[in-house]
């Protein structure tokens, strides 16, 4: 047992993360090719909008539409239907909590694309100051009261119904998904009212800052994803933690070196042993580079299942510097 602790322990993660992803990129996005089809209510951007090739579909989708039935339907029997949705999203971000956004979401998986291609041309990425991180990590909170808030107009007859998915209109997922399988329609503004008219040029723009962003700054868009903020309103009781023991941490620093998300607190907290924050998405690369044995540790149901290791560490780091050699 112990031999094959010490084995996960020293786990090659970039290279396992790389092939983990790539698999469901290719399950959710050309899975329907395949027959599979996991249902609608996914805690991920398995696009609807990608008619043939998707491979199951995100639960905002759903959710948008059954949140703009009349009030009358809505808050009489059909709420149930809207209760039974998100219990079914809610059991599938259980297993995995936030993982779904380090190791399954197509749209993290491209901005990781994105990222390595910037990293291969020399171009540095920019980071957040303290207090853009903060003013700009509420975003997503604001995004998701809004793509409940509108939906919820709509079905009370105070907006019009053209609004439509507020946020699927604006997705850059909506544009970008669909065109890994040939299918470029999405790439249009649709001028059949001044209200589709907006919202799909507003789409337009924001998948352009998608990339750009992207670009220049690690996961980018995952600061401001409202799927991003109802995970984390739902994550103490998933299953799938990240922890840490204060009493073993150094503050050296590398956890949070290497957090895409620039999260402070994976280093800095010592007495909390829940260290996750609402913009962590779980990718366990704090873990991989910490050199102090059990300071930081994945769990699921409790049981450790990936944790720091000095000798881990010291793989992992004579791993990279080899590679870093051979590319040169």
């Amino acid at each position: 047992m112990k031999r094959i602790r010490d084995a996960v322990n020293g786990v090659d993660l970039r290279r396992f993360r790389f092939w983990l992803q790539l698999f469901f990129f290719v399950l959710l996005v050309y899975g329907g090719y395949m027959a599979v089809n996991l249902g609608q209510y996914l805690p991920t951007f398995a696009c609807g909008f990608n008619d043939e090739g998707r491979g199951g579909i995100c639960y905002l989708l759903p959710l948008q539409h059954q949140l703009a039935m009349s009030w009358g339907t809505l808050f009489g029997w059909a709420g149930l239907m809207v209760l039974q949705g998100f219990l079914f999203f809610a059991l599938w971000f259980f297993v995995l909590n936030k993982g779904w956004c380090g190791y399954v979401c197509p749209l993290g998986t491209i901005q990781d694309w994105i990222t390595s291609l910037r990293t291969r041309l020399g171009i540095r990425y920019s980071r957040y100051t303290e207090g853009q991180f903060r003013r700009l990590s509420l975003i997503k909170y604001l995004l998701l009261a809004l793509m409940i808030l509108i939906p919820l107009g709509i079905g009370g007859a105070l907006l019009p119904h053209d609004m439509g998915t507020p946020f699927c209109d604006i997705c850059p997922g909506r544009m970008i998904i669909p065109m890994f399988t040939g299918d470029f329609s999405q790439l249009t503004i649709d001028f059949s009212s001044k209200t589709t008219m907006v919202m799909t040029a507003l789409g337009m723009l924001v998948t352009g800052l998608f990339l750009a962003g992207a670009f220049f700054k690690k996961r980018f868009f995952c600061f401001f994803c409202p799927m991003s903020a109802l995970h984390y309103l739902l994550s103490k009781p998933a299953l799938l933690k990240l922890k840490k023991d204060g009493a073993k941490c150094t503050r050296c620093g590398d956890c949070y070196r290497v957090c895409d998300m620039e999260i402070r607190e994976i280093a800095d907290e010592v007495k909390e042993p829940r260290i996750m924050q609402d913009d962590c998405i779980l990718c366990l690369k704090c873990v991989a580079h910490c050199p102090e044995q059990g300071a930081l540790k994945a769990t699921f149901a409790g049981i450790p299942i990936f944790e720091s290791t000095e000798q881990g560490f010291i793989k992992r780091m004579t791993k990279g510097h080899k590679d870093e050699q051979h590319h040169e």
